[in-house]
């Protein structure tokens, strides 16, 4: 790597994409897409982050099946949905943007009832999203899947993306499978660490099998579960050096955290219980309102607040990496540079003020307006934004 820091507002590549920054938009889920196929609404999401600046934004969240969807409004990867794609692609790149489709199976995260489609994750277990038994996959359904994100990454190509993000984090299938806790499996896909490996990286070579240097291939990929007994720790770094030597990534873009038992250990900052409780009928509200804080456990917030894990990855690997957490400031995404990260991705900042990345390339904006209040979070459920500038609900 070079001794002297980049400039994050210069132009970079990302495997066979040229950007003009290194500033990306991290995936979100819209809460846009009430037919599992793109809107208008979507679009115009996502054709404003790209006016606002970034260098490229991700499409949140592309199922690579019906059943991997956390529920049945969420687009999944079929011929329907190009056209509609394509129309965004087309969007994003009128503005000077990339884009990027996240490409993942929910697994255990999937709510069942929603998909009116059993859950499948690596070994059978009682599921807090759905409170339904999740059905162990099978061999068979292990093969699918691998085979289904390598068919999605092909759909993404003819839609016009220019990456695909394939999901390995928040204990979505692929998680779950690299995870001690949730993989009990005592076939080639558990026990050892190579082995709960195993599906991570089929699925990588897989998919660059598939798409070769035609888009760039990404992977978010967690550091750490924050969960006793989960994935983390020695075990993060020696897959993350596994991934690197296969070959098969352009880079990894670095969380924590688990959508199924400690999702704010992504999110940081305040916890809105009471929100996120009124967006269900009695009696979950109630139980939500009792029991919540088991749940959305309070972590505090600050700038930055991934980066000491992250450079436990970044003093190992030579594949790009890409920053996130915290990413709110000008002196953030300076740090992120001169500590060797090659890309920084925001998220609520950019709910806040999808301008912000020109305000902060014009040097208008130090740092972000978000108060990480996580309001934002319960709207995912009538169309994902902030509340302190749009109060009215996006449809």
């Amino acid at each position: 790597m070079s001794s002297e820091p980049r400039d994050a507002f210069r132009p970079a590549t990302l495997g066979p994409v040229q950007l003009r920054n290194r500033i990306l938009k991290a995936a979100t889920f819209e809460g846009r897409t009430p037919d599992a196929l793109v809107t208008d609404e979507l679009i115009d999401f996502h054709r404003r982050v790209a006016r606002g600046g970034a260098a490229l934004t991700t499409v949140a969240y592309c199922a690579v099946a019906p059943e991997g969807r956390t529920d049945r409004h969420q687009i999944w990867m079929r011929e329907d949905a190009v056209p509609g794609l394509a129309r965004l692609t087309d969007a994003v790149h009128a503005e000077g943007a990339a884009v990027s489709a996240q490409l993942g199976h929910a697994g255990p995260v999937a709510n069942s009832a929603s998909n009116r489609a059993p859950a499948l994750a690596p070994s059978r277990q009682l599921s807090p999203i759905s409170m339904r038994v999740t059905q162990a996959a099978a061999t068979a359904d292990i093969k699918r899947i691998i085979d289904a994100h390598a068919r999605a990454a092909r759909l993404a190509v003819s839609a016009g993306f220019d990456a695909v993000e394939l999901h390995f984090g928040h204990n979505y299938l692929i998680s779950a499978f690299l995870s001690p806790k949730l993989n009990k499996r005592s076939d080639e896909y558990g026990g050892t660490l190579a082995n709960r490996a195993r599906l991570a990286r089929q699925t990588a070579d897989a998919v660059r099998d598939e798409v070769g240097d035609e888009i760039a291939v990404i992977a978010k990929f967690n550091m750490d579960d924050g969960v006793r007994g989960g994935f983390g720790g020695a075990e993060s770094l020696a897959v993350a050096q596994w991934l690197a030597e296969d070959g098969n990534l352009d880079a990894l873009e670095l969380t924590v955290g688990s959508s199924l038992r400690n999702p704010m250990y992504l999110f940081r900052g305040d916890v809105p219980l009471r929100e996120f409780a009124a967006q269900f009928p009695q009696p979950q509200r109630l139980g939500i309102r009792l029991a919540g804080r088991h749940f959305l456990r309070s972590y505090p917030y600050h700038d930055a607040y991934l980066l000491d894990d992250a450079m436990a990855f970044r003093a190992e690997l030579d594949l790009p990496l890409i920053l996130l957490g915290g990413i709110a400031s000008r002196a953030a995404i300076d740090t992120a540079m001169s500590n060797g990260f090659e890309f920084v991705a925001m998220a609520r900042a950019l709910l806040y003020d999808p301008q912000l990345i020109n305000k902060m390339g014009a040097d208008e904006v130090a740092v972000s307006p978000c108060t990480h209040c996580n309001r934002c979070m319960p709207t995912i459920y009538q169309g994902t934004r902030c509340v302190l500038i749009e109060p009215a609900a996006v449809t």
